[in-house]
């Protein structure tokens, strides 16, 4: 959805992880295997070679199939296997696959002093589907195009970020010789980029599919989807149903040599959209004809399936289990009363029973209890601390103790908003389980159940945000920047749309926190501040962090060489074989 230039809102790759999310039930733990310490389950256990047809069986279908319109985190599914773009991510298991490195870039970028200039140098070589050389100029307008209000969707940093973003509109009305003048192309193979302030993290957004380049004179506008140049090791030859059935083919003039992240082994990958979540897992689990050699990039595994997996080894054997930078929580708007009392946002913090909430978002296979905003995994920065320490099941007395100190010595009446719809993150189940917890405390809970998108509506909007809502967020890359700044940033405060930073926080000390982190090139240096921040914002008592999720999902007995790396979780359709 197209967004002002200040908002943010949650990565589509987010909600449609978070969306596949909804399918998963699960009463108690059920242990699956899948990669471990960044080794590779291979799956069908031979060496994978190339050959046959992948199919990928998906829920959600791939729509806005145009670079500018997709919103992918970036890639790593179907889009990362049609577009290139100047870094992508490191395609190993776990830790290691959430760094950027090059694509179509000699390198992952060579800033300026002060991470305001960014340089990038192509690879030789590199050819679009009609043979022709990929050049600069190609990925400049790439970007450009997506500014256009047509081709609205994709990330909206880059109209932060660049010098003249915010006006620019787009090629379309922008004729121009120049362009967006932020980004020069000195040469063929040479692209600068001039930031409008420090970002060191511009290597992980040039992993983005705006990067990826677009012949000028073969751009067709929004019919562009319908056929975008492959600068990828596919090309799309069927894309029907506005990405309900793809198939791609392998794109002859890409090369191997010029693209050491992706192996390409099947000759045709054909996805298939729109399915039921428990078609799929049945699908998959039977495998019969071509869905032996068949994944899904967006589907859990349900409850039925859970329960077979539990008596099925080779089932077991089966199952990818991934991590996405992902945190549920309860926020709180310390403009109404009484959470504008601190005493009372810290005895909300003390009276959470974490381990019902876990059981109401599907067991603690599927979801890991949360003390800190920040996901678990090391590239966020993530650093253990609980500001509110009260265990799994929550300390009542302390938090009956506080609500007297803050003048309700006889306890409170709250009202929870959440969202009716049937997931596992902002649904009723959660509610409910934050509710019993709270009564514990003194503390009455009614629920204010609404339509999603009147709960989006609702949560996200400076006049009409609740006091107390549970609220969602995901990553747009495996960095604490992205999942801190939209939150709390006071200057990403969004008065007349859509607005994610819940408590309205503008503190000059955090505010200038993140200006300083974003100067940091080093990223692991960066990592570790970023984990500092979260822990003195923690102790704001401005949220309360209830579970990050864990995904499982099934796939064919023919596929091998499974990856998924701690970049959004879920399985990497570009390193795949199938026997």
């Amino acid at each position: 959805m197209a967004e002002p230039a200040r908002s943010r809102h949650l990565p589509l790759s987010a909600r449609k992880v978070a969306a596949a999310a909804a399918v998963v039930l699960l009463a108690g733990g059920v242990t699956a295997c899948g990669p471990k310490d960044g080794s590779a389950d291979t799956g069908a256990g031979a060496t994978p070679h190339k050959g046959g047809t992948l199919t990928v069986l998906n829920s959600e279908p791939q729509t806005d199939f145009d670079p500018a319109r997709l919103y992918t985190s970036g890639g790593g599914k179907v889009p990362s296997l049609v577009f290139r773009t100047l870094t992508t991510r490191n395609r190993e298991n776990g830790a290691a696959g959430a760094k950027a490195v090059p694509d179509l870039a000699t390198d992952t970028g060579r800033p300026s002093k002060n991470a305001t200039v960014w340089t990038y140098t192509l690879k030789d070589g590199l050819k679009f589907e009609d043979g022709s050389p990929i050049t600069s100029a190609d990925i400049k307008y790439g970007i450009e195009r997506s500014f256009a209000a047509e081709l609205s969707g994709g990330a909206p940093y880059l109209r932060d970020w660049l010098i003249g973003g915010e006006k620019y509109q787009g090629p379309y009305k922008d004729t121009s010789k120049d362009g967006l003048k932020s980004i020069e192309t000195p040469d063929a193979k040479t692209l600068v980029f001039h930031l409008r302030k420090p970002e060191g993290e511009f290597p992980l957004l040039a992993s983005q599919t705006q990067f990826a380049p677009v012949p000028r004179k073969k751009d067709t506008g929004t019919k562009y989807e319908e056929h975008p140049v492959s600068s990828g090791p596919y090309k799309v030859v069927k894309n029907t149903g506005d990405g309900e059935h793809l198939v791609l083919t392998r794109n002859e003039n890409w090369s191997e040599k010029t693209d050491k992240e992706r192996h390409a082994y099947p000759d045709t990958v054909d996805v298939r959209s729109g399915l039921d979540s428990s078609v799929i897992n049945q699908r998959l689990s039977t495998g019969s004809g071509a869905d032996a050699a068949a994944v899904t990039t967006d589907t859990n595994l349900g409850p039925a399936e859970l329960a077979q997996i539990g008596n099925d080894k080779e089932l077991q054997k089966r199952v990818g289990t991934g991590h996405f930078g992902y945190t549920t929580y309860l926020a709180f708007n310390p403009k109404v009363k009484p959470f504008d009392n601190p005493k009372v946002r810290q005895a909300i913090s003390y009276a959470i029973n974490r381990q019902s909430v876990i059981n109401a978002a599907g067991g603690s296979s599927l979801a890991e209890p949360a003390t800190t905003f920040l996901p678990h995994q090391k590239s966020f920065g993530y650093t253990p601390y609980d500001a509110f320490p009260a265990g799994r099941t929550g300390n009542p007395a302390k938090a009956k103790e506080l609500l007297k100190e803050a003048g309700h010595k006889n306890g409170l009446t709250l009202t929870l908003t959440h969202s009716t719809a049937k997931n596992f993150e902002t649904s009723r189940d959660v509610a409910t389980a934050v509710q019993e917890a709270l009564q514990k405390a003194g503390i009455t809970v009614k629920l204010a159940g609404l339509e999603d998108n009147d709960y989006k509506d609702k949560t996200h909007s400076i006049k009409d945000e609740p006091g107390l809502f549970i609220g969602h967020w995901g990553a747009d890359w495996p960095s604490g920047g992205p999942f801190l700044a939209p939150i709390f940033d006071g200057r990403q405060i969004v008065k007349d749309a859509y607005n994610f930073n819940h408590a309205q926080l503008d503190d000059p000390a955090v505010n200038h926190e993140i200006d300083e982190i974003n100067k940091l090139t080093d990223l692991d240096a960066a990592a570790r501040r970023w984990g500092a921040l979260d822990r003195k914002i923690g102790a704001k008592a401005l949220s309360v962090p209830l579970f990050h999720p864990v995904y499982k999902r099934l796939y064919g007995k023919d596929v091998k060489n499974i990856v998924i790396s701690d970049w959004d979780g879920v399985l990497d359709i570009s390193q795949v074989a199938v026997k």
